[in-house]
C-alpha cells in the first residue's frame, strides 16, 4: 500500500539477481514520503543497495508495459487493475513496518525466496519449446 517496504525488497532483489529476465517496478495505492530506513538497512545487510528507488504511486507506472503484477498486501486491488498476460499473483507477506528488525528480516527472506522462485518458473518458461499450433502432418 505505502511502497515503502515489501514491494522495495522485491523490486530490488529482482532488479540485482535477475536484471536479464525481469524489469521490475514497484508502486502503491498509497505511497509513502520514504522507504523505510529499517528498509534499507534490511536490504543493505544482503548487499542489496535501494539507490534511486522511491516509493512511487499506481499512476506512474505505465501498465502497458506490465506482463505480470504482483500483490503483496492481500488488499484486493487486483480487481481494479486488468489481467496481465503473464498473470496476476497475489503473495501473501506481512508488513513490516513499525515491528522489531528481526521481523524485517524474516519479511526480508520471505520476499527474496519468492522472487527466487518467480525467477525460476520465468526462466523455465522462457526455454520452454514452444508446441506447434494446429495439426501437425507427418510425412
Amino acid at each position: 500500500m505505502g511502497n515503502s517496504c515489501r514491494s522495495q525488497m522485491a523490486e530490488a532483489f529482482a532488479r540485482h539477481k535477475y536484471a536479464n529476465l525481469i524489469e521490475p517496478q514497484s508502486a502503491g495505492t498509497h505511497p509513502a514520503a520514504i522507504v523505510q530506513g529499517d528498509t534499507i538497512n534490511c536490504m543493505k545487510e544482503k548487499g542489496i543497495p535501494l539507490q534511486g528507488q522511491y516509493p512511487k504511486p499506481f499512476r506512474a507506472v505505465d501498465w502497458k508495459k506490465v506482463d505480470l503484477l504482483v500483490n503483496m498486501t492481500g488488499a484486493p486491488v487486483l480487481g481494479r487493475l486488468p489481467k496481465f498476460k503473464g498473470g496476476n499473483l497475489m503473495w501473501i507477506v506481512p508488513d513490516p513496518i513499525g515491528k522489531p528488525t528481526k521481523v524485517y528480516r524474516q519479511v526480508r527472506d520471505q520476499i527474496e525466496g519468492l522472487v527466487d522462485g518467480l525467477a525460476r518458473t520465468l526462466e523455465k518458461q522462457r526455454f520452454q519449446p514452444k508446441e506447434p499450433k494446429g495439426p501437425t502432418r507427418k510425412t
